[in-house]
């Protein structure tokens, strides 16, 4: 059945069929909305133009701040279990929609296509796990004359900030626990890669009543106008410190919830027992993936002085068979920088080497032509104190330091303002296991990296974040909880 004209958009509910990935619109209260101002995003490997999405006005998120409290009536009281099963049909239906939004994904984020597809399986996963857990009241104290128990209610209205670098499974990682605890949510996607989590929100429609889940594309203004209206109870935010410091500031003033999920400096720890051939490519690979373009990606490298000739050889050998190119094309790891202002940032870091005579391993100069290309690249124990070693580049740039003892290591690791992971590599366990739990992250490994499950929280240390997503604590952040004294 296709979708049929109202008064004020286009019904989503009653759509059927496969999504149509040319054309994109705001998704407010049940319907498909366009504005009288539109813009589009940039595919960053051929500088294209993607196609046009709408650019929303401070009535749009008024109409959506009021739709989604509309529903919070009926849907903060619709039984847990009629919730799971919404979400576990979204999930199907979202699998049966896969190649569109792996090539979506490809078109607006850059990234190689096979790691579209990861993307998508990944968020499949999360979507399903989420609603998988259970959040039951929990019984404190039951004694003769009492009971004490605590129950977890729905919050209200929430806003799902959403990054470019992975557009579809952070959009999911929100929406997934926000609707199942009963809370409407409105979708905001980057400016940059809009067009993912439009499409999420109009899937979304045949599942969900109207106002459960909406989204909203907007230029640099949308954000301000969401976090600071009055009506939305939470925001849940992914991107970088600095962006998430103003989040919790426009939240402040009427007392939101905030979850902040913000950058990192990830180091990895490289002890002298490990398997030089099996652990330095792995290092590499997990330093590049997504171009750098990861929370989660290794940043800063430290490995042990006895072996950082040998590792480091393996590492530039590696990372020379990493092929750069756009998404669509065969074998490709690296795809390009998101977008142009990223791009500008990460060719910075490519300025100082001559600036800081730094001595590049492997790297160090970028290809010509279209799109926002950099080449991966290794630097050669810099100064610890330098811009690349201090900042988070968010880009395929990495520093690679050494050190002589386990205490060094930790210290140096532990020397950044940020806290969201780590890993120690090592072929003794128990040493392994002492250095990871000296580490001021929210998320340590040890003998790989950047392996979520969202059973477990996830969430970040220092400037890295405040409060956790994932596994039950994950839930629980979408909701009040309440105390109840029961007297017999």
């Amino acid at each position: 059945m296709a979708p049929h004209a109202t008064e004020t958009g286009t019904d989503a509910t009653s759509t059927s069929g496969s999504l149509d990935f040319t054309t994109f619109s705001n998704v407010i209260d049940g319907k498909l909305t366009s504005t009288e101002k539109t813009r589009h995003g940039i595919n960053p490997a051929t500088s294209k133009p993607n196609p046009e999405v709408p650019v929303s006005t401070p009535e749009d998120v008024d109409k959506a701040v009021a739709a989604g409290k509309e529903a919070f009536k009926t849907w903060s009281k619709t039984p847990y279990a009629e919730r799971q099963k919404a979400m576990l049909a979204f999930a199907d239906a979202m699998e049966k929609e896969k190649d569109g939004f792996a090539k979506m994904l490809t078109q607006e984020q850059g990234k190689p296509l096979h790691f579209a597809y990861f993307e998508m399986d990944f968020t499949l996963q999360i979507i399903r796990t989420m609603a998988g857990l259970e959040l039951p009241t929990e019984e404190i104290v039951d004694e003769a004359d009492r009971k004490i128990v605590v129950r977890y209610t729905p919050l209200g209205v929430t806003v799902g900030i959403v990054p470019w670098n992975y557009p579809v499974l952070l959009c999911c990682s929100k929406v997934a626990p926000c609707v199942v605890t009963g809370n409407p949510i409105i979708i905001k996607p980057s400016p940059f890669t809009p067009y993912g989590g439009l499409k999420v929100a109009e899937l979304a429609q045949r599942f969900f009543p109207p106002g459960v889940v909406q989204a909203l594309s907007g230029d640099d203004n949308l954000g301000p106008w969401l976090t600071s209206h009055p009506g939305p109870a939470k925001i849940s935010f992914t991107g970088s410190s600095a962006t998430g410091k103003k989040v919790m500031e426009s939240a402040s003033k009427t007392l939101k919830r905030v979850t902040l999920e913000l950058g990192g400096n990830d180091p990895a720890i490289i002890c002298d027992d490990v398997n030089v051939d099996e652990v330095a490519p792995r290092i590499a690979t997990l330093a590049f993936l997504n171009s750098g373009q990861i929370c989660l990606a290794l940043k800063r490298i430290f490995v042990h002085e006895k072996i950082f000739e040998q590792f480091r050889d393996k590492m530039v050998e590696h990372t020379k068979t990493l092929k750069l190119g756009e998404g669509f094309e065969k074998d490709v790891f690296l795809g390009p920088i998101q977008n142009s202002m990223q791009y500008e940032r990460v060719k910075g870091f490519f300025n100082d080497i001559e600036k800081e005579q730094y001595n590049v391993a492997v790297g160090g100069k970028n290809p010509d032509g279209p799109g926002y290309f950099i080449t991966p690249t290794i630097i050669d124990r810099p100064k610890e104190d330098s811009r690349l070693v201090v900042e988070e580049p968010f880009g395929p740039i990495v520093p690679l330091l050494s050190f002589s003892t386990d205490d060094e290591a930790i210290e140096k690791a532990n020397n950044t303002i940020y806290g969201l992971g780590a890993s120690v590599w090592s072929g003794n366990l128990e040493r392994a296991s002492k250095i990871a739990q000296e580490l001021e992250a929210g998320n340590v490994w040890v003998n790989t990296h950047f392996e979520l499950d969202a059973r477990a929280p996830f969430g970040g240390h220092k400037e890295s974040g405040i409060g956790t997503e994932f596994g039950v604590g994950g839930l629980k952040s979408y909701c009040n909880s309440q105390t109840l004294y029961l007297k017999k």
